[in-house]
């Protein structure tokens, strides 16, 4: 005998929602590598932690952004296999007096994640470029950081994919 009765399914998320979603991400991506960096934790075990407790989970009342994991998981992935290519595409974009080495930690996860998109992901450069300055601006609101940002990010992009300019 079988059961006729539909179990309802989600709703798929809408264009507006899965864009918030890769934003959500992208913002994910960035904390969990300067947890990486502070933690000496591997790349797998932030990605469970942040699975696990961070994507769609709720704080003191507050609930946090559900996420893209895919993008996530294959940023965090990306940024990790590439990060001596995504160091030396900083580096040149930098000022010589202040390697990646020398620059905030948060900057450094900011530019590791938006450069494993440049080499490895879908989204366009301007999008990727767009996307962490909005990041940027979310940890150094009314700072000089997001123009930074995106200066280096420009640089980034045009060696990564000087055809999509």
């Amino acid at each position: 005998m079988t059961d006729d009765t539909q179990i309802p399914q989600p709703a798929a998320p809408s264009g507006n929602q899965k864009r918030k979603m890769r934003s959500a991400s992208r913002l994910y991506a960035v904390q969990a590598l300067f947890q990486m960096e502070a933690s000496g934790q591997t790349v797998d075990k932030v990605i469970a932690e942040f699975q696990e407790y961070r994507f769609g989970a709720v704080y003191e009342g507050d609930e946090m952004a559900d996420g893209d994991f895919e993008l996530f998981r294959k940023t965090m992935r990306d940024a990790v296999n590439w990060q001596a290519k995504i160091d030396q595409m900083t580096d040149r974009a930098l000022v010589a007096k202040w390697p990646i080495a020398r620059i905030d930690p948060t900057l450094r996860g900011l530019f590791r994640a938006a450069g494993a998109e440049m080499i490895e992901g879908e989204a366009p450069p301007k999008v990727v470029i767009v996307e962490y300055v909005d990041v940027a601006k979310a940890f150094f609101p009314e700072t000089k950081e997001p123009k930074f940002v995106n200066g280096v990010l420009d640089h980034m992009a045009r060696e990564a994919k000087p055809d999509a300019f």
